[in-house]
């Protein structure tokens, strides 16, 4: 699940046991071929049984039955658990509940304030760790006089992920597309291209992205895009929609920031011209999301929760 945000997860200094199938997978994917630490290890199922781990971490509400077959343990009660919610609430912004709400003994970990406020998480006790991100290096040069987003299945997810305003950006100039279904995109005629690119592994993808000379974050309804916190570290300036949790993510020097599609329109056609102006941009961006969105602050509140967990399932 999430491997932008599993990859910082498992940079810490714990062991971590990656359920594997066969086939792989929405349950059984292991490493997923990422060149992660050493201490993320992948376990065929079969195995899971044989290992002895301290807590296990949840991620969908069908996990727990999982854990009850895999481990032959129940979460929260043989095993000390934590759910961690990585999505903002749906159907409704204020009213959903939690699947978890109904119940004390695991806690909900949320990656937002944004969404501890929104989700209605009943007796389930909750707690916040805000990202943290393997810093990728500032690699900034827009040296490319475009805009770019990084959007996984732009179709199907239009409204969601804001891909369906990638052509009002398209007014003021062109604008490249990147993720998984990017190459596949077709976007409403403007003056400028919208032109979806490809699926990139990682460090391939910060290259290019770091090229173009603004980053765009489109999204309506998300928790807060691993990608735009990627692209601050990058050093890239921000044109981001201010909703959910990126009011908090992206201060108003390092771009733009508004629910006015004019005004982000407008901030990106003057950053795309205006070079200068972008890199110091882009410099408090990566200063802004080092400071708030490191790896050693996210690994050092993961690591209080773990000992607090282990330490009232040794009393």
């Amino acid at each position: 699940m999430h491997g932008s945000w599993t990859n910082a997860f498992v940079h810490g200094r714990h062991h971590y046991l990656l359920p594997a199938l066969p086939g792989g997978g929405p349950w059984g994917m292991g490493r997923a071929g990422r060149d992660w630490p050493g201490q993320a290890e992948e376990v065929p199922v079969s195995r899971l049984r044989d290992t002895e781990p301290d807590v296990v971490v949840l991620q969908r509400p069908e996990e727990l039955d999982r854990v009850a077959e895999w481990l032959g343990r129940t979460p929260g009660k043989d095993i000390p658990a934590v759910y961690v919610e990585h999505n903002a609430p749906r159907p409704y912004a204020a009213s959903s509940v939690h699947p978890l709400a109904g119940q004390s003994a695991i806690p909900v970990v949320h990656v937002t304030h944004f969404n501890e406020l929104m989700w209605d998480s009943g007796r389930a006790p909750t707690v916040v760790i805000p990202h943290g991100i393997v810093d990728p290096g500032p690699r900034y040069t827009g040296e490319l006089a475009r805009g770019v987003a990084m959007i996984n299945e732009p179709a199907r997810r239009a409204r969601v992920t804001g891909s369906d305003v990638l052509s009002a950006f398209a007014q003021a100039g062109p604008v490249d597309l990147y993720g998984i279904g990017a190459a596949d995109f077709v976007a409403e005629p403007a003056p400028h291209a919208v032109r979806g690119i490809a699926d990139l592994a990682s460090g391939q993808l910060h290259e290019e992205v770091a090229r173009r000379r603004v980053y765009l974050h489109t999204a309506r309804w998300t928790s807060l895009g691993l990608s735009l916190l990627e692209a601050m570290h990058l050093g890239m300036p921000v044109v981001a929609v201010a909703t959910t949790e990126a009011v908090a993510a992206v201060p108003p020097d390092a771009g733009a920031l508004s629910t006015d599609l004019t005004r982000l329109t407008t901030a990106f056609g003057e950053l795309l011209h205006e070079p200068d102006l972008a890199k110091l941009a882009g410099k408090r961006a990566r200063e802004f999301a080092l400071a708030h969105h490191g790896l050693g602050a996210f690994l050092a509140r993961w690591d209080a929760l773990f000992a607090e967990l282990t330490a009232a399932e040794r009393i």
